[in-house]
């Protein structure tokens, strides 16, 4: 006799994004990338299928940010080394993505920090705003290496890979909306 087909898993994280009021849903995803065109385009399609249509609808999306929305969303995200403002989700997630950066360091890692310091202003000097990351899971060596040679870029280049940096953050954190962290 076969055995029953599996019931798929519910997945709770899925189902509680789908259960929201469109506004509710709005502002949770405005957590992960504060795009305007990008929220009403992703709380358009719901209810979701499925976490992997949630992500690759995020990421196409994401993925054609203009010049002005990469302006307007950089305005939600704090310096790095700087604590984020508020006690919310999103200051949370900012601290965990930064906690490389931020966790007491050792004397070579302070050295690094304030080298990073000084090439941060110096890139807010060049293009009048601050240099935005994907940070999670890197180490202040990498991120230092990657502010030293973005100061090269010119404007447009740089606004593309500010773009690719939020496409990143925002994939970060739609999954920590999904899994609640």
């Amino acid at each position: 006799m076969p055995e029953p087909a599996a019931r798929p898993r519910t997945d709770p994280g899925l189902a509680r994004l789908n259960a929201l009021p469109p506004e509710s849903l709005r502002a949770e995803l405005a957590r992960c990338l504060d795009v305007e065109r990008w929220v009403a385009a992703v709380a358009a399609a719901a209810p979701y299928r499925d976490r992997h249509s949630l992500r690759e609808l995020a990421d196409r999306q994401a993925a054609t940010l203009t010049g002005g929305e990469v302006s307007a969303a950089l305005a939600r995200h704090p310096r790095i080394g700087e604590r984020p403002r508020g006690e919310g989700i999103e200051a949370a997630w900012s601290k965990g993505e930064q906690s490389a950066f931020t966790a007491d360091p050792g004397d070579a890692a302070r050295r690094v920090q304030r080298i990073f310091a000084f090439a941060q202003g110096e890139y807010e000097e060049r293009f009048g705003r601050i240099y935005l990351v994907c940070a999670s899971g890197r180490s202040p060596r990498e991120l230092l290496s990657d502010l030293v040679t973005r100061l090269e870029n010119d404007e447009g280049t740089e606004l593309s890979v500010i773009g690719g940096e939020l496409r990143k953050i925002a994939g970060l954190r739609i999954e920590r909306l999904l899994d609640g962290t």
